[in-house]
């Protein structure tokens, strides 16, 4: 099980980039913070300051229009991509509406594209808003620079594990799923609801870029540890598949974000994941580890252990539960 914990780590990757006694240590302390908390924060990522400045400036923009011009690419208009704007409350957690509104991102697909051509879901091109002009391309450089750095920390996790780097690549996400989401929390209209309820994201690994608001919270056992804005890092945390790979040697931890500052908050996450077709089995860890199964002590009281099938047959599995207006188009 998780340890207590009341902080998260911060980790320099910037060694990741070469090899060396350096990449081991980093390698060292990220498979340390995956063991007690299954979150930390990484800085000298390399990832460009402007870029990201650009990427903020530029949703703030949108989610200052109107609801009737964010609705122009509301996600009905994406079908089975799964990609458009969502405004607050209809996005659910535990069944609970969520107080956030967002956009969601995938890999950019062509229409002629074999997948999207097939109808596979979750695959297929973005919808992008007119205003602000320039989003397209910012996001689409963004996602490009997270996927770079996905494959880095992967690669790292695997060292940490005593496999070799390219383990995940070679099981998975050569050529991984990734998903985008934009999300604008406004102040609640009481201080009881949550922006997004208790969970555990679905993937291998979330990159989190937040701005200055603050608001994230990740459980410790009993108790809730703050996540709060770092300047010049992402946080990163682990995914119910990475769990299931490492046999609950990783877990999955529960978070959650209330925003109580009296300001919208955005945050930006990026989810690394399997690909979609992937057979997402355990890994026999040459260290032999294992871990008892937490069915009983999840937030939801299912085990990701029992799970037979693709990372699509899982990820589908939640659409319907999360969008259920759209559970119709998807699957």
């Amino acid at each position: 099980m998780l340890d207590d914990f009341s902080s998260l780590p911060i980790i320099d990757v910037a060694s990741l980039a070469s090899d060396g006694v350096r990449k081991q240590q980093t390698a060292a302390r990220i498979d340390a913070a995956c063991r007690q908390s299954g979150f930390f924060y990484v800085v000298g990522h390399g990832v460009d300051t402007g870029l990201q400045q650009h990427l903020q400036a530029l949703a703030r923009e949108f989610f200052a229009r109107s609801i009737a011009e964010k609705m122009g690419i509301e996600m009905s208009r994406g079908g089975r991509a799964w990609r458009g704007y969502f405004r607050v409350g209809d996005e659910l957690t535990s069944g609970r509406p969520d107080q956030k509104e967002g956009l969601y991102f995938g890999k950019e697909l062509a229409a002629d594209h074999p997948l999207v051509q097939a109808g596979a879901p979750l695959h297929g091109p973005n919808l992008f808003p007119n205003v602000p002009t320039g989003l397209r391309a910012i996001v689409l450089e963004y996602m490009t620079a997270l996927t770079e750095l996905g494959h880095q920390l992967m690669g790292a996790i695997a060292l940490g594990l005593g496999l070799p780097e390219r383990y995940f690549a070679d099981h998975g996400t050569r050529d991984p799923l990734t998903l985008f989401r934009i999300f604008n929390y406004p102040p609640p209209a009481s201080p009881d609801l949550w922006g997004v309820g208790e969970h555990t994201d679905y993937g291998l690994l979330t990159i989190l870029l937040q701005d200055d608001v603050g608001g994230l919270e990740v459980k410790s056992k009993a108790t809730w540890v703050a996540a709060p804005p770092l300047a010049g890092s992402f946080v990163c945390n682990i995914g119910d598949m990475l769990d299931r790979m490492t046999r609950g040697v990783y877990r999955s931890t529960p978070h959650r974000v209330r925003n109580v500052s009296g300001r919208d908050r955005m945050s930006f996450p990026f989810f690394f994941d399997p690909n979609f077709f992937a057979d997402v089995r355990p890994i026999d860890l040459p260290s032999g580890e294992t871990a008892p199964d937490d069915r009983g002590s999840r937030w939801d009281q299912s085990s990701v252990h029992i799970f037979q099938g693709t990372y699509g047959d899982y990820l589908l599995g939640k659409v319907g539960k999360v969008f259920p207006g759209l559970k119709t188009k998807v699957l």
